[in-house]
């Protein structure tokens, strides 16, 4: 199963619009009980980071029904994300718009910009295409490396690509390789469970 990964392209200084997987459970003060989606997310960074990129970050928390909800903010993530990386994280009050736009207009070479949750947005699960168009504005290139969100026709995961040249980051890379490998050359005995 080969595809076309963050490897084969030349990021190098350019603005990267990532689409990670940032649904992590957070207890009633809001804290993060299991950051491993987070930690999941760090080699594409890295990798980025060592090519000059500036990069957005965009994901979802929770299933806020297209309203803003402040328990479902990205705040604690771009926090977590700040320590795991040992930098500052800036963080957009939403994820599209022209403060947004603003914001990541003015990032430099190895700065990172988390936007606020794509699903305060009705249009994000819509697969609304002018919403994915502004998504899209962020950024030169896509990079979509949230596996746990990959099969869903959304804005972010479907519409984007469309409008950007794209490519997988190494969370999804991994994931295809894992399940190419069960499905190419299984273990025996081989069970499979699919839901």
């Amino acid at each position: 199963m080969s595809k076309l990964t963050i490897r084969d392209v030349d990021l190098n200084g350019k603005k990267v619009l990532v689409r990670v997987d940032y649904n992590v459970p957070l207890d009633k003060s809001q804290n993060i009980t299991d950051d491993t989606r987070i930690k999941e997310s760090l080699p594409t960074i890295k990798y980025l980071l060592e090519k000059n990129c500036r990069i957005i970050l965009c994901s979802h928390l929770g299933r806020p029904k297209g309203k803003v909800a402040p328990e479902f903010s990205l705040k604690p993530v771009a926090k977590r994300l700040s320590e795991l990386l040992e930098q500052e994280i800036k963080f957009a009050p939403d994820c599209i718009g022209d403060e947004v736009k603003k914001l990541a207009g003015g990032l430099k070479p190895k700065e990172i910009l988390l936007l606020e949750n794509l699903r305060f947005h009705s249009e994000e699960e819509k697969n609304d295409e002018g919403f994915a168009k502004q998504l899209s504005e962020l950024g030169e290139f896509f990079v979509q490396d949230a596996f746990g969100t990959v099969h869903r026709a959304h804005a972010s995961t479907a519409g984007v690509n469309k409008f950007l040249p794209s490519a997988a980051g190494f969370l999804l890379e991994k994931e295809i390789k894992y399940l190419g490998d069960a499905l190419e050359n299984p273990a025996r005995p081989f069970v499979a469970i699919l839901g």
